[in-house]
C-alpha cells in the first residue's frame, strides 16, 4: 500500500535548499563550469557581495558547494565550484521541474 503522505507529484524531487531563485541561479551558473571566480558568479546572477556570500554559505552548509581562497598574483581571489552532491542534486532537481512543467502542458 503507497504512503499516502509520500505523493508522486514531481514536486517532492525538488530540493528545498537549492529552489530559492538566487541559490539555483548560483548553483546554475556553476554547472556549467568547473569552478568559478566569486565577481563572475556575483555578476552573472546580478547580486551584491554580501547576498551572494550569504547564499553560497547555505550552498556550502549543505554540501552543495566548495569555497577556494587563494592569490592571484598579489590579489586575493575566492573560487566556487559545485561538489559531487551538488551537481547531482542539481540535476535531479532540474527533472523534477521539467516534470511539473510537462505534467502542467
Amino acid at each position: 500500500m503507497t504512503d499516502p503522505h509520500q505523493g508522486t507529484h514531481p514536486r517532492h524531487g525538488l530540493d528545498e535548499v537549492m529552489h530559492a531563485p538566487v541559490r539555483f541561479s548560483i548553483v546554475a551558473t556553476l554547472a556549467a563550469a568547473e569552478k568559478a571566480e566569486f565577481a563572475f558568479v556575483r555578476d552573472t546572477v546580478e547580486v551584491s557581495d554580501s547576498v551572494l556570500s550569504r547564499q553560497v554559505a547555505t550552498l556550502e552548509k549543505a554540501g552543495y558547494v566548495a569555497v577556494t581562497k587563494g592569490y592571484v598574483g598579489k590579489r586575493p581571489r575566492t573560487w566556487l565550484a559545485l561538489t559531487p552532491a551538488g551537481r547531482a542534486t542539481f540535476t535531479a532537481h532540474c527533472q523534477a521541474l521539467r516534470a511539473i512543467a510537462r505534467d502542467a502542458g
